[in-house]
């Protein structure tokens, strides 16, 4: 007989795994994330714009720019992952892959952005990491 009783079988097929589901909660963690980083980092670039003032010039690096055109990246860069955050909420693998493709360049635009404002960069970095593994261990069609 092709029926089975309750209880015979994998469950692993029809429960997800504890990583899964931490890996699940972690991506739409990692959307609020991406979501909240991308507006502080379109405020960041705003004040950079508008009142250089506000940030500490440091030792001249070979990346220098103005900080009217570090303002600009990070408006750009801020509504961008802003946006890539919101449709990361639907769990496509294309908003996945976009959500890796811009944490990345977030990590190199704030890695560049360190001798501005060192603690924000820092724990921007660190936070694109986490969305960076969250998004990539996670699979919607598991959960």
């Amino acid at each position: 007989m092709s029926d089975r009783s309750v209880g015979e079988g994998s469950t692993r097929s029809e429960y997800p795994s504890t990583k899964q589901g931490f890996a699940a909660g972690t991506s739409l963690g990692a959307a609020v994330i991406m979501v909240t980083v991308g507006f502080i980092q379109f405020c960041q670039g705003i004040a950079a714009v508008a009142e250089d003032e506000v940030f500490v010039r440091g030792v001249d690096y070979v990346y220098k720019f103005d900080l009217t055109t570090w303002g600009w990246i990070h408006i750009v860069l801020g509504a961008l992952v802003a946006i890539v955050g919101l449709s990361l909420f639907t769990g496509a693998t294309w908003a996945r892959v976009a959500a890796i493709i811009v944490a990345a360049i977030s990590i190199l635009a704030n890695f560049l952005w360190l001798p501005y404002y060192p603690g924000w960069s820092l724990l921007i970095i660190a936070l694109d990491v986490v969305v960076i593994w969250a998004v990539s261990t996670w699979n919607p069609e598991r959960v």
